[in-house]
């Protein structure tokens, strides 16, 4: 059995798809989702079905207080990226090397790096009159949307679409790809 925890900062729309889709899996398992925001939707979501929770404060991630030892002890074979908005420290890095997946609102390389999520990306592709955005699935390292890309998906856009719009075109390919992605790594990477 591979064990996999989420990661999310927010209200865990990419979470709940990933555990919709690892529901019945016999192989795969959404062992511990962990958030750095107390009220986040995300932590419902968990508790909806039924798989442990935790929160963690910025600083008590930062300053490994627990953070390893719970995913030790979970026996936690990867770590799944899905809104979370803090950057990973070095000793998450090198405990999971090459096991972070990462998703991000945009085609990488354009519209990465610090400060661009969400809805900070979809306003600055629409400010450029990008005819597509899409998404990039990538392996976390120590800089921000720079590990190796895994996966891209894109979709048009109408010259008319506003921020809102991309976000939501973007969103449909994030619920859709994302477990898919997660699932063949865990199969030709990880087993």
């Amino acid at each position: 059995m591979t064990n996999l925890a989420i990661w999310a900062s927010g209200t865990g729309s990419n979470a709940q798809a990933i555990i919709d889709h690892f529901h019945n899996n016999s192989k795969i398992k959404v062992a511990l989702i962990l958030s750095n925001r107390k009220s986040a939707g995300v932590l419902t979501k968990a508790a909806e079905a039924s798989i442990q929770s935790v929160h963690f404060s910025k600083l008590a991630i930062q300053e490994n207080e627990g953070v390893l030892k719970l995913h030790r002890e979970l026996k936690i074979d990867a770590i799944i990226l899905a809104g979370f908005l803090l950057k990973i420290p070095l000793y998450i890095i090198n405990a999971y090397p090459d096991q972070i997946l990462n998703i991000h609102p945009a085609l990488l390389p354009k519209y990465g790096g610090k400060g661009m999520y969400g809805h900070h990306v979809h306003p600055a592709v629409y400010n450029n009159k990008d005819s597509d955005s899409g998404i990039t699935i990538h392996l976390v390292n120590e800089k921000y949307d720079d590990g190796k890309i895994l996966f891209q998906a894109s979709t048009e856009l109408d010259l008319d679409d506003q921020p809102e719009i991309i976000g939501r075109k973007v969103l449909e390919l994030e619920h859709y790809y994302y477990p898919k992605i997660i699932e063949a790594f865990v199969e030709n990477v990880l087993e």
